[in-house]
């Protein structure tokens, strides 16, 4: 088995992060980081990894799966899901999150960490009116996280959907359905380099102001 170490990169070790990277905020340089990565061909380029608190047992457990990045701007980062699935009520409980950003091919990762609240009504139902008619009729069929007998039993659910909406031009947003937004509190950067001498450069946000800090590896 190859050395993981030792496997093939496309890091420009001559491209040194920099805490001058980021003078114009924390969200620029993140978009930027994923506009290159999409420039490479990294498959999934807005794919992070959100890690949330359970409580279902009475204790704290972490529980991490991967999503899609949906939303990107100084505020924070958007993600969707069905509000009753194990991330939604998860965080309903914890309202707060991680998301992880993994482009293993240029050597680099970005950790968001804050807050989480729901988008508006009107955010969600234009993100919703633009996805493909076939993953709303998905989103309609799923009761997200829960048990079901079979798959076969999954494609009956989708097919009584599809058959309710058939003549319906404008599929509706599900109830239950739509948006999250994580306001970081903490953004850190992080730059795959030489002898495992990497660099992390942590953004920490308090209101309107934030203070930018080298890590050591």
């Amino acid at each position: 088995m190859a050395d993981p170490d030792n496997s093939p990169r496309s890091v420009d070790e001559d491209e040194q992060l920099d805490v001058t990277w980021l003078a114009g905020g924390w969200e620029p340089l993140l978009r930027h980081w994923i506009e290159q990565a999409t420039a490479r061909g990294v498959a999934e380029p807005g794919a992070m990894v959100l890690a949330t608190v359970s409580l279902a047992d009475g204790t704290p457990r972490p529980v991490a799966r991967t999503v899609l990045c949906r939303g990107l701007s100084p505020e924070g980062v958007v993600f969707y899901t069905n509000f009753d699935s194990a991330k939604g009520a998860q965080l309903a409980a914890v309202p707060y999150a991680a998301v992880t950003f993994l482009w293993t091919p240029l050597g680099r990762q970005v950790h968001v960490r804050g807050a989480v609240q729901r988008v508006s009504a009107e955010t969600t139902a234009a993100y919703w009116h633009a996805r493909p008619r076939d993953s709303q009729l998905g989103a309609w069929a799923s009761h997200q996280s829960q048990p079901i007998a079979s798959r076969a039993e999954l494609e009956r659910e989708l097919a009584q959907v599809i058959a309710r909406f058939d003549d319906v031009d404008e599929i509706p947003v599900p109830p239950n359905w739509g948006g999250f937004l994580l306001r970081p509190d903490e953004v850190e950067f992080w730059q795959e380099r030489h002898a495992r001498l990497h660099n992390r450069i942590r953004v920490r946000i308090t209101g309107d102001s934030s203070t930018i800090e080298r890590l050591q590896p």
